[in-house]
C-alpha cells in the first residue's frame, strides 16, 4: 500500500508531497485510523535519560516541524516522536525550491532554513494532541538573530517548551542557517551549554520536574572535533547527544540530478558518516551520556548497526519517506534480534 502511495506522492514536488503527507498523517491521527494502517511493532521498552520509551525507534525532527501530526505519527508505531525545529518567531525559511529527492541514492537534499510557524503555534498543537508517550521538542534560533545572541533564542524557546516536552533537543548543527554550526565549537559551545544547563536547573526548581537536554551535532566534524564536543557535553552536564544532522558532503550522490544543490544531504549516503560519529562519541563518552543515532537508516539492519555502534535509541526521517511506516517495525525487530 505504501509503495502505491509513494508513487503517487512522488509525482508532486517534494515540498508539496511533504505538506500533503503531514496533512494526511495528521488527519489519520485525529480520526484514529493510522493504527490500523501499520502493524504495531514488537514491544521493546527501553529507559534512556530517565524516560520510558515504548521502543527505541523514533521520528527524527524536521518531518513534523510544527507539531501538526503528533498523534498520527505516534499511531504508526514510533517509540517516541520529536517535533521541530521550532524558533521563537515564525519564519518562512529559504526561498523555494529548497527540497530535492535523489531516489537513486535513497537520499534527500534540503535547505529549508527552519521554516516554521513559531513556538507558540507549536505549543498549541502539542496541547491539542492526545499522545502521552515521549515527545521531544527541537529548538533553534531565528535566521536574523545574530550568532553572538543565539543563546537568547534558545533560552526563550526552552522557557516556553519546558513543561510540554519529555526532552528538549538543541539544534546547533543545521547547515541551512548561516553561522549556526559555529556554535558546535570551542567557547561558543561551552557558553551556550552552560547557559542552557543553568536555565534547566532554574526551570527544574520552578516546575518540580527535570526535562533532559539533548544536543544535536553534525556528521562533518573531524574525530578530534567530535571528541572535543563530547568533552564539552560531559563538562556541562548535558543529558544526551543526537548524532547526526545532515551532511554537506556529496559522497554517494555525485553525478545524480540535484546533487549540486546547496543544503544538507540525508538518507543512505550519510549512513556511514553518522555511524562513525556515533562510534567516536561512544568511545569518548564511555557510557556516561546516551547517544541517539540518526542518519541513513533505510533498513532494519541499519538501526541495529547504530545500536551496536553505541547508540541507545535511533531515529528515522529519510528512510521513512522512502520505505514508509513498515520501516519502524522492521527496525524494532532488527534491534531485538541483535540482542538475542
Amino acid at each position: 500500500m505504501y509503495n502505491l502511495a509513494r508513487e503517487l506522492l512522488f509525482k508532486l514536488s517534494p515540498e508539496s508531497s511533504h505538506e500533503l503527507s503531514i496533512d494526511l498523517i495528521g488527519a489519520g491521527g485525529r480520526l484514529g485510523l493510522n493504527a490500523w494502517l501499520n502493524k504495531a511493532p514488537t514491544s521493546l521498552p527501553v529507559k534512556v535519560m530517565g524516560l520510558e520509551f515504548a521502543n527505541p525507534v523514533g521520528l527524527a525532527a524536521g518531518l513534523d516541524k510544527n507539531g501538526d501530526a503528533i498523534d498520527g505519527f505516534a499511531q504508526l508505531g514510533f517509540g517516541f516522536v520529536e517535533i521541530g525545529t521550532v524558533t521563537p518567531r515564525p519564519q518562512p525559511g529559504n526561498p523555494k525550491p529548497r527540497l530535492f529527492r535523489l531516489p537513486e541514492a535513497e537520499a534527500i537534499i534540503n535547505r529549508m532554513g527552519f521554516n516554521n510557524h513559531g513556538v507558540d503555534h507549536l505549543l498549541a498543537r502539542v496541547q491539542a494532541a492526545k499522545f502521552k508517550g515521549v515527545l521531544g521538542i527541537n529548538i533553534g534560533k531565528n535566521f536574523d538573530t545574530p550568532v553572538e545572541r543565539a543563546v537568547d533564542d534558545y533560552l526563550l524557546c526552552l522557557d516556553k517548551v519546558y513543561v510540554h516536552a519529555s526532552y528538549v533537543t538543541v539544534n546547533v548543527s543545521s547547515p541551512n542557517t548561516p553561522g549556526l554550526r559555529s556554535l558546535q565549537f570551542g567557547d561558543s559551545l561551552k557558553q551556550l551549554l552552560e547557559a542552557l544547563r543553568q536555565r534547566q536547573e532554574q526551570l527544574t526548581a520552578a516546575h518540580g520536574r527535570r526535562v533532559p537536554l539533548a544536543i544535536k551535532i553534525a556528521p562533518d566534524m573531524s574525530d578530534e572535533e567530535t571528541a572535543q564536543v563530547a568533552a564539552a557535553l560531559l563538562e556541562t552536564g548535558m543529558d544526551a547527544v543526537i548524532a547526526t544532522n545532515t551532511t554537506l558532503s556529496r559522497d554517494g550522490v555525485k553525478g545524480l540530478e540535484f546533487a549540486d544543490e546547496a543544503g544538507g544531504l540525508s538518507g543512505a549516503p550519510v549512513r556511514d558518516k553518522s555511524t562513525h560519529t556515533v562510534k567516536v562519541l561512544a568511545g569518548e563518552l564511555g557510557g556516561r551520556l546516551p547517544i541517539i543515532a540518526v542518519g541513513g537508516i533505510t533498513e532494519g539492519a541499519h538501526a541495529a548497526q547504530k545500536i551496536a555502534a553505541g547508540a541507545s535509541l535511533v531515529q528515522i526521517y529519510s528512510g521513512f519517506i522512502y520505505k514508509g511506516p513498515a520501516l519502524i517495525r522492521e527496525a524494532v525487530d532488527a534491534i531485538l534480534a541483535a540482542r538475542t
